[in-house]
């Protein structure tokens, strides 16, 4: 068992999903309750990786991170960092390929938060920013978990945009999946078995996490109390 990628797809996945719960918690948050007449085009973009191949993404990713980029050259002029073939390379990149993971559920969740409270609350001279931490984020609470959860877990299992971006460096950028991957082009289908039926376990509860979480926010709202 590869317990250096093991170690670092764990590191990964965490900080991709602590990312998008700041990050996107707001981009959801504007997609449930904006009324711009081009928010779609908002929409496109974010679900734009599940369509796309993760090596498109993932090599326009290195373009944009490159040391020819301006981004490039200002991470390593400024901050003395290079983001190709680096972890932080991979947590921008991880970012950006589980934006909708985490969007999408968090949108939903929000949009199904009951508007007259809302307004009750507005009425009551709550701020927009009060209404969101003792309404809107606790009644969409389910989906926000779900929305940590699914990043978390498709983070563990990427394999082409981190693969484009950090390369295959073990114990810097080489993550589970590229572990796998090795052990297959070694001949090692034994320890190559054994690593992927631990992502398929990790999987199989992950998403029985999931549905058990949307089936219980299903059962509460359903529930006589709530009618």
């Amino acid at each position: 068992m590869n317990w250096p990628a093991i170690f670092l797809s764990l590191r990964l996945a965490a900080t991709v999903c602590l990312v998008l719960l700041v990050v996107g918690a707001p981009v959801a948050y504007w997609i449930a309750f904006s009324r711009w007449r081009w928010k779609f085009l908002v929409e496109a973009i974010v679900a734009l990786p599940l369509v796309l191949p993760p090596t498109v993404l993932g090599y326009y990713m290195l373009v944009a991170l490159g040391p020819k980029s301006p981004v490039g050259r200002f991470a390593e002029s400024v901050l003395s960092t290079r983001l190709t073939f680096s972890f932080a390379g991979l947590v921008i990149a991880s970012v950006l390929y589980s934006l909708p993971f985490a969007v999408q559920p968090m949108a939903n969740a929000f949009g199904s938060v009951d508007r007259k409270l809302l307004d009750a609350a507005a009425v009551l001279g709550a701020s927009r920013w009060r209404r969101f931490l003792t309404i809107t984020l606790p009644l969409a609470k389910a989906g926000v978990i779900t929305g940590a959860v699914l990043s978390f877990a498709h983070t563990i299992g990427e394999f082409g945009v981190v693969l484009m971006v950090g390369g295959n460096i073990p114990g810097v950028t080489q993550t589970i999946s590229i572990a796998i991957y090795d052990e297959v082009q070694a001949l090692d289908y034994t320890v190559a078995a054994r690593t992927s039926a631990l992502l398929l376990i990790f999987s199989f509860l992950t998403l029985a996490l999931v549905y058990a979480l949307n089936r219980r926010s299903s059962l509460w709202w359903s529930s006589p109390r709530n009618a």
